[in-house]
């Protein structure tokens, strides 16, 4: 299954990893992958976006309300203590940047895919994937803030 595929997961990563250094000024490494449902807590921002063409499937990018407002708070330059419509548009263009850089990378291998637009949801959700498994690869900065990928593909 090509969800399971370090080869369809990493550039991913690469693009995650790069667009928060030169966003965000965040240095993430990366933790271990494993796989998860992708059951959503209340404290919890997702960027959802769709990946379709020969590869399909999902990345959702998933933070908690604190998390968010620190990474909106560097991308804006300006303190966000709680979201709102400039920092929601902030999250929203980080992931638009984040998988236009990896479909970047897939095309320099030869796999031409396009994204959706970016949807961003909060709150307690769980949704349904039935066509492939969910990895969850965490991005952790400052020893202690995590910004967990969910990637579902096929």
């Amino acid at each position: 299954m090509a969800g399971l595929n370090a080869d369809y997961i990493n550039p991913f990563l690469i693009a995650g990893t790069k667009i928060l250094k030169d966003m965000c000024l965040v240095d993430a490494q990366i933790g271990k992958p494993y796989i998860k449902d992708t059951e959503f807590k209340d404290d919890t921002v997702v960027i959802m976006i769709g990946v379709t063409g020969e590869m399909r499937g999902q990345v959702i990018i998933e933070i908690t309300n604190i998390i968010a407002c620190d990474i909106a708070s560097r991308m804006t330059m300006m303190p966000i203590s709680q979201l709102d419509e400039l920092s929601i548009s902030a999250l929203s263009e980080l992931g638009n940047m984040i998988l236009g850089n990896a479909a970047t990378i897939f095309s320099t291998k030869g796999i031409p895919m396009d994204i959706t637009p970016p949807t961003l949801l909060m709150g307690n959700m769980t949704f349904s994937v039935s066509y492939s498994q969910n990895i969850c690869i965490p991005l952790i900065y400052e020893s202690d803030k995590v910004i967990e990928f969910n990637i579902a593909m096929k």
